[in-house]
């Protein structure tokens, strides 16, 4: 494929990203030429068509009257990983913070892997990601692994009935799909925190 064909087949799925999407080359692996690619997301970026987030992942930018309309640090999380073929899970502050339980924002975004460990930029602000073995990742669902990880950071006693309601109103909003791996999620769970848990999913899934 001539290079001048690839490069416009870049341009041309570019402008059809929505807006706010994040893509990285290896979304135009099918190309077969990924350092053509990146000097073309080099160009468009210079070109001010698209925003690079963070090292090697770009967005079709939301422009508002404010500036560009940034992802989340979870969202870039997420598209690395998928670009890395990882699985990643959020620790502690970061999974607070996701959630809602704490408007404190951890300078750092801390995320086990069972991908390669490593440091992003992001702003200010890093994600790191550290490995762990894989049977740190039974979960099966998405929403119940990171409100256990939340409950963990804060402790069987910090745990207010402000955050109960918030529980309560995510997993009542999730999805069919979520709420058929609560269960298996649950029993991976402290028993203090199934004392917690149950009686919430209860009401949910029945």
């Amino acid at each position: 494929m001539m290079e001048e064909n690839i490069s416009q087949k870049v341009r041309d799925r570019v402008t059809r990203f929505k807006k706010g999407d994040l893509f990285t080359v290896r979304d135009f692996e099918d190309l077969n030429n990924d350092s053509l690619v990146t000097r073309t997301l080099s160009r468009l970026q210079n070109e001010g068509i698209i925003v690079r987030v963070a090292t090697g992942i770009y967005m079709n930018p939301i422009k508002t009257q404010f500036g560009v309309l940034h992802p989340t640090i979870d969202q870039i999380a997420h598209k690395i990983a998928e670009r890395d073929r990882a699985q990643i899970m959020p620790t502690g502050d970061t999974a607070l913070n996701i959630l809602g339980f704490s408007t404190q924002v951890p300078m750092n975004a801390v995320y086990i892997t069972n991908g390669a460990k490593r440091k992003v930029q992001v702003g200010e602000r890093n994600i790191i990601f550290k490995n762990v073995v894989q049977k740190n990742f039974q979960f099966k669902g998405k929403l119940l692994p990171l409100i256990i990880i939340a409950l963990k950071e804060l402790g069987e006693n910090q745990v207010t009935d402000e955050i109960k309601d918030k529980i309560s109103k995510l997993l009542s909003e999730s999805d069919a799909e979520e709420r058929a791996t609560m269960m298996h999620d649950l029993y991976l769970s402290p028993v203090w925190m199934k004392e917690l848990l149950l009686p919430i999913i209860k009401t949910v899934t029945e």
